[in-house]
């Protein structure tokens, strides 16, 4: 996506979440299922470098932070207004000084955004590829911006195949009202993608497939 789309993209985001971000982390927590999961299994080493692609709040980044505190952490989020936010949170948390924000589109991520000199070693996006309109874009420059035993992991919304299907109409009509777009194909097209670099990926679809949880290790 040129800069005329992640400019839209800015302005969308910001324009969604400026009332809802004062709010995000207290409804989103029953819905949003496993983000814990994700942070616990990242399972980070002292002295990796980890960045959430679509950080929002910053909720994720200060649990990894408190989990992990030999790591350096990174966020990026196309909202400004999110990202106002996540900065306060993390001040709050007494973190600020661990996590670096910020704003660009997904499909910019690169370590020099951050003035980095290195690549980083695990890269997640947590329930935002469904909101990226160019999402395998952005998944490709996530893959070219890992180390080269670099981990990516994804936890979003599956299918819903499980669940009865009044109940699968219904989540995806009201997700839709958020510009969510969950993509059934998306889990296959993530392990293409490490196929094609050298990489393993294990797909698990827990809740009845409401979620989809994705890992990638290179080889």
């Amino acid at each position: 996506m040129g800069p005329a789309g992640g400019e839209s993209v800015a302005v969308r985001m910001d324009r969604m979440y400026r009332h809802q971000r004062h709010l995000y982390d207290a409804t989103r927590k029953f819905y949003l299922l496993g983000r814990d999961r994700l942070v616990r299994d990242l399972d980070l080493q002292p002295g990796e470098r980890a960045c959430e692609v679509g950080c929002g709040t910053g909720r994720n980044l200060i649990a990894l932070a408190r989990t992990y505190p030999a790591t350096e952490l990174y966020g990026l989020d196309a909202s400004q207004a999110m990202l106002a936010t996540a900065s306060r949170k993390a001040a709050a948390a007494g973190l600020a000084d661990r996590i670096r924000l910020r704003h660009g589109a997904a499909e910019t991520l690169d370590r020099s955004l951050f003035g980095l000199d290195r690549p980083f070693d695990v890269i997640f996006f947590s329930y935002s590829l469904s909101m990226i309109p160019g999402r395998y874009a952005a998944l490709d420059q996530a893959f070219a911006a890992l180390a080269p035993r670099g981990r990516l992991a994804v936890v979003d919304f599956g299918d819903f195949g499980g669940l009865p299907g009044p109940c699968r109409a219904g989540l995806r009509w009201w997700l839709a009202r958020f510009g969510v777009n969950p993509d059934p194909a998306m889990p296959d097209e993530i392990a293409g993608l490490a196929r094609r670099r050298n990489a393993i990926a294990e797909i698990l679809r827990p809740f009845r497939s409401y979620a989809v949880y994705v890992t990638v290790r290179r080889r």
